[in-house]
């Protein structure tokens, strides 16, 4: 094996478009700021398009990062081996973690300030009866959301910062250890991760209901939870194989065999299925109970969202269930690269889907040149970090009582 290639050195091409979708994207959204403007007789409207395109970008590229945390804590509290030899390269797009929530801490406290309404509940004098902005509904939640919010939020981040940052630093901290030594920070991250698997179990759920279910403040899905988290997943496993086949194709990863990469792709097409019947049940039960405050959700995403709903619908479910249904298809690299990136813009959109209706409701005029712009910014600046931390520490992990076994995977 090439002991050169076991060190990542960032391609300058690879930085240089980093940059340059960085730079695309900065000018956008400055330009989608000063274009943003307000519809005829709106007087609450305060660049709304442009924070929730913002925001749907923070939330997306956060979530890859999580749903990599979630993955990382899931293989070692199952003592799985066969991940073992990407393990760095799922470290590596957990580090984005910070950046994304600080993103969103950022969008949170500017809607605090009323310098944007993404949040109805936001608003002020929304629970007072005095003001024109009293809202009934919103007042009776009113105890859920102000300080109980914020301190829910402030929970969840630092404990996945924590969490994240833990396992990395117990699993870097074994490669300069013996063999015998590195297997007890080995079976510290067991134990760290069945308690974050609990704690993933819980905040995942709550934090969707807390960040994108309260943008329609009238609505309630107990669903909506575990739709956000199926599709954090399946856009984190994306990721992690679309990483893994490029590093491949560079010449890295020589001990990552045709089988993992194989596996990663079944993992793909599992989790595709999982985010579609979800998607589904959401929708068949609140279209068979027909409660008025529950299918206003999807009445106005029917009514001017129909053309991106059916979009995400065929490309994350009937896409990857048609592309990835053989065996071949995942074990060809530029067809999973190719798959995996229609995959991922799909999760986007989906993304776009879950915020857009809530914040510009029927004033959405369809996909343009804010939302591309936005995503280029955030696109490469998630990029620029996950392969600058992945150029500092070898790919292969040390001393793990699992590298043979996942070096020798094999079917």
């Amino acid at each position: 094996m090439n002991t050169d290639k076991l060190n990542f050195v960032v391609p300058a091409k690879a930085k240089m478009t980093s940059f340059i979708l960085m730079g695309l994207g900065l000018i956008s959204i400055i330009c989608m700021f000063i274009c943003d403007v307000a519809p005829e007789g709106d007087h609450h409207y305060q660049h709304t398009r442009a924070w929730a395109n913002i925001f749907a970008g923070s939330f997306f590229f956060m979530a890859i990062s999580l749903g990599a945390a979630f993955f990382l804590g899931l293989q070692y509290a199952a003592e799985s081996g066969w991940s073992t030899s990407v393990k760095r390269i799922i470290e590596a797009v957990t580090w984005y973690l910070p950046w994304g929530l600080s993103f969103l801490m950022l969008v949170f406290i500017l809607g605090q300030l009323h310098m944007h309404n993404i949040y109805p509940w936001m608003t002020e004098g929304i629970a007072d009866t005095a003001s024109p902005n009293y809202d009934a509904v919103i007042a009776g939640k009113i105890g859920y959301f102000g300080a109980f919010w914020w301190i829910r939020t402030i929970l969840y981040m630092v404990a996945w910062v924590f969490f994240t940052w833990k396992l990395r630093k117990n699993s870097l901290d074994a490669d300069s250890l013996g063999h015998e030594e590195a297997k007890g920070f080995h079976w510290k991250n067991i134990k760290l991760s069945a308690w974050f698997m609990v704690v993933f179990a819980v905040s995942s759920s709550t934090s969707a209901w807390d960040w994108l279910m309260s943008i329609d403040t009238h609505w309630f899905s107990t669903m909506m939870g575990w739709y956000v988290f199926s599709g954090m997943w399946v856009s984190a496993l994306t990721t992690i194989t679309i990483l893994v086949v490029w590093l491949k194709k560079l010449g890295y990863l020589e001990f990552v065999t045709e089988s993992t990469v194989h596996d990663l792709g079944k993992w793909m097409f599992a989790i595709s299925f999982l985010w579609t019947y979800l998607y589904f049940s959401q929708f068949m039960l609140i279209w068979y109970a027909d409660i008025p405050e529950e299918v206003t959700y999807f009445h106005t995403r029917w009514e001017s969202y129909k053309a991106l709903m059916w979009t995400v619908l065929f490309v994350n479910f009937a896409f990857p269930m048609i592309m990835l249904m053989s065996r071949d298809s995942k074990r060809n690299f530029f067809f999973l690269i190719f798959v995996g990136t229609i995959i991922f813009i799909g999760h986007y959109l989906d993304m776009i889907m879950i915020v857009m209706p809530g914040t510009v409701g029927h004033n959405w005029t369809g996909l343009s040149w804010m939302e591309l712009g936005n995503f280029l910014f955030f696109l490469g600046l998630f990029i620029y970090v996950v392969l600058t931390n992945l150029s500092k520490r070898p790919l292969r992990v040390k001393n793990h009582p699992f590298i043979d076994e996942s070096i020798h995977h094999s079917y």
